[in-house]
């Protein structure tokens, strides 16, 4: 049974998958094309970026404040990333979202989607996954983003990452973005865009 904080089930679903698999493309065009859609905005204790807006792109907050509320239990999840900066989905935003009857989509990375399950086990959790291993390293080094040695560390995770695909409700290739993206919203229980 989920914790009396956790948001109700109704209304969540969850993203996850390997490294390079497109979640972030996926995501972006739900964004751009399913405004019923609402898509979660993390917290994170990193500087904004040239163009990042506090509470539409993140929510941008001290160090010690995400400490407070991490040690408050005010995250669904939360990671350090990259031993640096720590993000999060904040409980309350995401509560909101729901009791506002909104379908609310967290696309996150395996850790914060485990952290999920046991928080609202009932929420709907989608496994992202590459059509073929082959073209999940083309899209990797293609994105010409990191190191060679980066990438082959990233690819030794993503190796485990795809391991965990039985501890997700449903599978969506990822070999078309916008196949991708309406099977997506089918499975949140909405009608995929007339094309």
């Amino acid at each position: 049974m989920a914790d009396a904080g956790a948001p109700a089930a109704h209304g969540l679903t969850v993203l996850a998958g390997p490294t390079a698999v497109g979640k972030g493309t996926v995501s972006t065009f739900i964004r751009d094309n399913y405004p019923q859609v609402w898509l979660s905005v993390s917290a994170t204790t990193r500087a904004p970026r040239p163009g990042e807006v506090d509470g539409v792109h993140y929510f941008f907050i001290s160090a010690d404040e995400f400490e407070r509320r991490a040690a408050a239990g005010d995250f669904l999840e939360w990671a350090v990333v990259h031993g640096r900066n720590r993000y999060g989905t904040l409980r309350s935003t995401v509560s909101e979202a729901i009791q506002e009857g909104r379908a609310v989509l967290l696309e996150i990375d395996l850790q914060g989607a485990r952290q999920v399950k046991a928080a609202v086990p009932e929420a709907n959790f989608v496994f992202l996954a590459p059509p073929s291993w082959e073209e999940m390293v083309r899209r990797l080094v293609g994105r010409g983003t990191e190191t060679p040695d980066e990438q082959q560390r990233r690819l030794e995770t993503a190796k485990l990452e795809l391991a965990a695909e039985p501890e997700f409700d449903s599978t969506i290739i990822n070999d078309d973005v916008q196949r991708a993206a309406d099977e997506l919203v089918s499975l949140m229980g909405l009608t995929p865009n007339p094309r």
